[in-house]
Order: C-alpha cells, then sequence, then structure tokens
C-alpha cells in the first residue's frame, strides 16, 4: 500500500519546539494527531502511544500562532489546510473562545481498497462501520478514487467536513475524477444529498457520518432512485444500529409483527416478534473491527432477519497480512457484550462430532461423561449473555414452565451413527429454548427450518395432535415425530439425551441444575440443591418421603421439574407463605 499524507505541511501550523521533536522522532510516519490544550503539555498521539512534545504548557500564543495559519472554522468547530486531507478541531469555552486543538493527520491509503475490491465492483450500496480512528474516512477516500478512475463511474461526494476531499475550493487528488459537494453547516446534509441526485445526475453518492434520522431517509430516497451509495455511519456492529431508533431505517427499519397462530408454532416463538419493515437501504455492511481485520455482511437482509429470529448467522471476515495478501473465512456471530475468555470458549459454536476424537463421552457407554464442576447458573449466564440484546429487542421473557412429561406416541426410529450429527426439525417448540439447551450440554445436534434434511422432528404435542399435513409429510418422507408434553428445557434436555441413544431410561442421570434455575439467584440455587439432595441421598436410596423447606411458587415450580426429571412425584401443600413440597418415592 501506498501512503501519502503531506505531514510538513501540517507541522508547519505548530509552534517551532513541537515541530522539531516530531521531524525527529522514530514514529513520525505513524502520528495520529497532535493536541494542544490551554495550560497543559502538547501531545502526540500515536498508533500504540502518547508522548508529550514540550516541557513547556500551551499558552494563548501558541494556540493563535496555530489559528492564524488555518481556515476558518465552521459550524462543527472543523477547520483544514488547503488541498490537504488534515483536520484542526477546536474546543472552545462558554464564551467561544478556543482553548484546545486537536490536529488530525489526514492520510491518502492507495491500495486499502483490495480487502473489498470484489463488493465495490458489483454495484451495490456499501455501509462503513467502525469506532473513530479505525479508517472508515481513509477507506472512503479510496473507494471513491477507484470508483471515479479505475470503474469511471460518475461520482459525487457529500463532504459536509471536508473530511474526505481536504479544504479549500479544489479538492486533494486523492479521489481522482470525482466531484465533490461541500456542505455549508451539518444540518443541511441531507438537502445538499437530495441536490446532488436532482443536479448533477451521479452513479454513485458518497456519504461520510450518516447521523441523523433525516439524512437515513435521504439515503433511502437516493438508493430508491437506483443509485449506489457509499457511506459510513455511527456504530461499531450492526448490531448498534438495530439498537439506534434514528439510524435503523438504513437496514430496513425494525417493526413489531403479529404471527398467524400457524406460523408462531411452526416458528417456535410468540405470536408478536419484531421483523425487519423494509428492504435495508445498503446491500452490504461492513464492520471495521481493526484496520486489517474486516467483517462482511454480504447479505444485510439476511444477517438483519437471522439476528431478530435470535439466530448466529455465519459471518465472512477478511484480513491483510504483512505481505499484502487478502485472507478471507468464515466465523460465528459474536455479540458486542464482553465476556472473558473462559465464557466466551464455553459461547464457541460446537464443531460436528465428527471432527472431535473419541465422541468426548457424548455416546459410546449411554451415558455422559462426568464434567468438571460449574458454578450453577453459569451456563445459562452465558446464553443470556449471548442472546440479552435480541432478549432486550424483542421486550420477551421466557413463558410459563408447564409439569415435566414425555409421550412417546410417535417413538424414534432412526439409529444416529457415530461421529454425526443429529438434525432436528423443531414444531411449535421454542427454538431459543432448544438452542439453549444445545449450548448447555454441548449436544451434536443442527436445528433445521427444512423438513427434507431432518432425522427427526421434534414437536409439541398439542400442536402435533390436529396437524394432518405435517404428520402425513413425515410418514411420505419417513421422517420420525417425537413429541413432548411442553418446551422447557429440562423436557427438551431428555428428549435429545434419549434420540441421541444417551440415556437409559431405567436410570435417570444427574441432574443438571443449570437447565432448571431461571435467574440463578442466591435463593433459586439453594432451592434446588436441597431437593437434589433430598432425592438422591433420601428418597431413592432409602425409599422414604421428604418434606423440603418452604418455599416461593416460582422456586416450587422449579423443585417440581427437577423431581420430575428423577421420575418421581411431588406435591405442594400447606399454606402461604409457608407452602412446602414433598417427594415421594417411586
Amino acid at each position: 500500500m501506498q501512503i501519502t499524507d503531506d505531514l510538513n505541511r501540517l507541522l508547519e501550523v505548530v509552534p517551532d519546539e513541537i515541530r522539531q521533536n516530531l521531524q525527529q522522532h522514530p514514529q513520525r510516519d505513524s502520528l495520529i494527531e497532535i493536541v494542544m490544550d490551554l495550560g497543559r503539555l502538547p501531545e502526540a498521539r500515536f498508533p500504540s502511544k502518547a508522548e508529550y512534545l514540550s516541557t513547556i504548557p500551551v499558552s494563548l500564543e501558541d494556540l493563535e500562532h496555530c489559528i492564524s495559519q488555518i481556515g476558518e472554522f465552521s459550524g462543527d468547530n472543523r477547520a483544514g489546510l488547503s488541498q490537504t486531507l488534515h483536520r484542526i478541531s477546536a474546543i472552545r469555552n462558554r464564551t467561544g473562545k478556543i482553548i484546545g486543538l486537536t490536529c488530525r493527520v489526514g492520510r491518502a491509503v492507495f491500495g486499502k481498497i483490495g480487502m473489498i475490491r470484489d463488493l465495490v465492483e458489483t454495484g451495490q450500496s456499501i455501509l462503513m462501520l467502525g469506532r473513530p480512528g479505525v479508517g472508515k474516512t481513509t477507506a472512503l477516500r479510496e473507494i471513491t478514487r477507484v470508483l471515479a478512475d479505475e470503474l469511471e463511474k460518475r461520482v459525487v461526494i457529500i463532504d459536509t467536513s471536508n473530511e474526505i476531499a481536504g479544504d479549500g475550493d479544489i479538492p486533494h487528488p486523492a479521489i481522482g475524477r470525482a466531484r465533490r459537494m461541500q456542505v455549508a453547516r451539518p444540518e443541511l446534509q441531507h438537502q445538499v444529498m437530495i441536490e446532488a441526485v436532482e443536479n448533477h445526475m451521479p452513479e454513485v453518492i458518497v456519504i461520510d457520518e450518516i447521523g441523523t434520522e433525516l439524512e437515513a431517509l435521504a439515503a433511502r430516497t437516493i438508493a430508491e432512485r437506483g443509485v449506489q451509495l457509499i457511506g459510513t455511519a455511527h456504530g461499531n456492529r450492526i448490531e448498534n444500529l438495530m439498537k439506534n431508533p434514528t439510524l435503523a431505517d438504513l437496514i430496513g427499519g425494525i417493526q413489531a409483527v403479529t404471527l398467524g397462530d400457524e406460523e408462531a408454532r411452526r416458528r417456535g416463538s410468540q405470536k408478536t416478534v419484531l421483523e425487519r419493515k423494509a428492504p435495508p437501504t445498503f446491500d452490504i455492511a461492513i464492520e471495521m473491527l481493526e484496520q486489517q481485520r474486516w467483517v462482511v455482511h454480504e447479505s444485510v437482509s439476511t444477517t438483519i432477519d437471522h439476528l431478530l429470529r435470535g439466530l448466529q448467522p455465519t459471518l465472512q471476515v477478511r484480513t491483510l497480512n504483512d505481505e499484502g495478501e487478502v485472507n478471507i473465512f468464515e466465523e460465528r456471530y459474536t455479540p458486542t457484550t464482553p465476556v472473558s475468555m473462559e465464557e466466551r470458549s464455553a459461547l464457541k459454536p460446537r464443531e460436528p462430532v465428527a471432527a472431535i476424537p473419541g465422541l468426548r463421552g457424548l455416546r459410546g457407554s449411554g451415558k455422559m461423561m462426568a464434567v468438571p464442576p460449574t458454578p450453577l447458573g453459569k451456563a445459562r449466564e452465558d446464553a443470556v449473555s449471548e442472546s440479552q440484546y435480541f432478549e432486550e429487542l424483542l421486550e420477551q421473557s421466557f413463558s410459563g414452565v408447564t409439569p415435566l412429561h414425555t409421550d412417546e406416541e410417535f417413538p424414534f426410529i432412526k439409529t444416529i451413527g457415530e461421529g454425526s450429527s443429529l438434525n432436528i426439525y423443531p414444531y411449535g417448540v421454542p427454538r431459543h429454548q432448544i438452542e439453549q439447551v444445545i449450548q448447555t450440554l454441548s449436544l451434536p445436534v443442527i436445528l433445521t427450518k427444512d423438513i427434507d434434511s431432518a432425522d427427526v422432528v421434534l414437536a409439541l404435542r398439542s400442536h402435533i395432535r390436529n396437524q394432518s399435513k405435517l404428520r402425513h409429510m413425515a410418514k411420505t418422507r419417513q421422517v420420525p415425530i417425537h413429541t413432548i408434553k411442553s418446551g422447557t428445557p429440562p423436557q427438551i434436555a431428555r428428549a435429545l439425551r434419549r434420540l441421541l441413544n444417551m440415556e437409559d431410561p431405567s436410570t435417570p442421570e444427574i441432574a443438571d441444575l443449570s437447565l432448571f434455575t431461571k435467574s440463578g439467584s442466591s435463593d433459586e440455587i439453594e432451592a434446588l440443591e436441597e431437593a437434589r439432595l433430598a432425592v438422591e441421598q433420601i428418597v431413592i436410596p432409602k425409599g422414604q418421603p421428604v418434606e423440603l423447606l418452604p418455599r416461593s411458587p416460582q422456586v416450587r415450580k422449579m423443585q417440581h421439574e427437577l423431581v420430575e426429571h428423577y421420575r418421581l412425584k411431588s406435591n405442594s401443600f400447606g399454606e402461604e407463605p409457608n407452602r412446602r413440597l414433598r417427594i415421594y418415592p417411586a
């Protein structure tokens, strides 16, 4: 890659002592910005660190010396140097006097477009996201040059702060043959966007920092007129736009939709869900996580649809190595919620069983191998951290739990071979509940939306009885149907284990308490542990009934589920607040 920055032009503006220190600095070529605040030491910022440039604090004379050599500050407190890409931003006091300057080095990087050149050439609209300083504007500038010079398209830049094409009336050569329209005030950017389309017949519009609802609406208007859009927006990941009602229209907008009974059962969701409102304004989205690591969403509509349904879309990651080669690989979507390394490994999608030597004890002996002890509720916390945003977005919570029961009206008749995964078509069973169980227990199960590729249908008994069409399809395709009474995590776990030949029906396995707790509170943990010890140490070995301590209705319901997990019966008796559980031997 070739980099030009006209750094000497910027150094001519700053005081002599600062200029001399920077000219001799070993990291001069990687300088990001110079910070000058009144009464403080001047500072130079590099990618890895920041250094002071002088032992003398910045004075008003130093600031006035800089201001006198640059252009006028616009309404957004930005100024520049004519025909350069450098940007000088001002900090003012309450009376409007400048008391600080940030001198940002602007660079034109030729060759950076290689990472996404194939996407630019498709003619589809591209939205670039990333934190400040990651290189969005630099990439935008290079994309503009390639479109204008190499692809010979009519390109118009909407340059609100003169950051793309530089200050002054003559654009910087880095944008090639592209034309630039300046914006008088930042709040007028949307008007200039529409004016560019109406007056100058562009094939491509380039916009930096779409940040208001009017600008998002103008972008949609431009896209609907058949003009290719290349833009950047505030936000680090695509989920930031989903959270932002102002900019959500860029990805199609989100609206509440009421599903029909049949569709809700097929999805295994509630009847009221959130869905994408319209086609996205931008066809492609690029998350610039690092300067040499970008995540590409080649179909924004598909990504948004998956995220709204709580699924994990497969992402395309592109990196640039030291030799300038572009590497492309795929990885699963991860949320922006920070997690520890231990939790991150727990959230990592499970590889196919065939790729894991020894199957990790999932089958073979017919029982699960013992696993290292995990703090109660941790697995559920991992699952919640992964889907936390979508639960907030959908404003939903888990539905009420019904008593555990398994119905074998449609027994599973297929044999799952060693080293393979079980493909399940869920019908009426909440998909997020199944995914939680699969992730918590690391089961070799894949959920499919196509009954033709399924090994078995897992359905709620109440939904399957009246679905003769589904039963006929399953029979025709020789896909067995396994029904369960309710879609609670414990019952789903038992069904999946039986389908995988992982449990002996006559011998209940040790309960995984993380499947029964709802919030992981100390009250729930204590109550479930009390019930487990009572069952394993008294009821089963000694054949004696046991009464537990009084608990709240919600906690008693969890205890009932745990007891049913052991194929035992329990009843609640007594008056509130002393109502408690009594467990009976088999």
